[in-house]
């Protein structure tokens, strides 16, 4: 019951928002009563902070999934966004803002899990990229690193970038593009200017 339990309140938290989505509408959504979610979760906090590592831990085995899977470092970032953004139902409901917003505490410890696992693949990704001559070999892998991180988190302010003027699909498409441009060789470049070329075609033809 407690996995049913988190696995819906993920699901409506993501669709509906964190703040918005109560126990009592939790509770009419399984046909349970709210005591019987209180058995399992002493209050909603509770509840926001299962869901939130969670989520976090399934993204993460997707995450690794692709990159165990791929052999080009750029199209690896993209089918990393395009796995999370799926996931995340496309941030609809700013997860991420409201998170920060309404549960700092659990918005910080999931940063650092954030943080840690990004460095891992985001390392990972810039020496398989130097190693296939698509990444200049000359470039600071750590601080690369870091800055993404920076970048990833700060496209997702809402004070910066308003949704209302703003799509999330938008600045990670805007972002990764960015990135990558500061990094790639001439070959690189060549494969980066196929890849959005490619995907061009494709949202035009949608």
């Amino acid at each position: 019951m407690k996995t049913k339990i988190t696995h819906l309140a993920a699901e409506m938290f993501l669709n509906f928002g964190v703040k918005s989505v109560t126990m009592d509408d939790i509770a009419q959504e399984m046909g349970i009563s709210k005591k019987t979610i209180y058995v399992h979760f002493k209050n909603k906090t509770k509840l926001v902070e299962a869901v939130t590592f969670e989520i976090f831990e399934q993204v993460s085995s997707g995450i690794d999934c692709i990159c165990n899977a791929s052999h080009n470092p750029i199209d690896e970032l993209y089918e990393i966004k395009m796995f999370v953004m799926n996931y995340l139902k496309n941030e609809k409901s700013s997860p991420h803002f409201q998170l920060k917003k309404y549960y700092p505490k659990i918005y910080e410890g999931l940063q650092r899990k954030q943080f840690d696992k990004m460095q891992e693949c985001v390392k990972a990704s810039i020496i398989k990229g130097v190693e296939t001559g698509l990444f200049r070999s000359k470039i600071d892998i750590d601080f690369i690193s870091r800055m993404y991180f920076i970048g990833m988190t700060g496209i997702k302010d809402e004070f910066i970038f308003p949704k209302t003027e703003y799509k999330m699909e938008y600045l990670m498409e805007s972002y990764l593009e960015y990135h990558l441009r500061a990094i790639v060789t001439e070959k690189g470049l060549q494969i980066l200017n196929k890849f959005i070329s490619n995907q061009n075609q494709i949202y035009n033809q949608s």
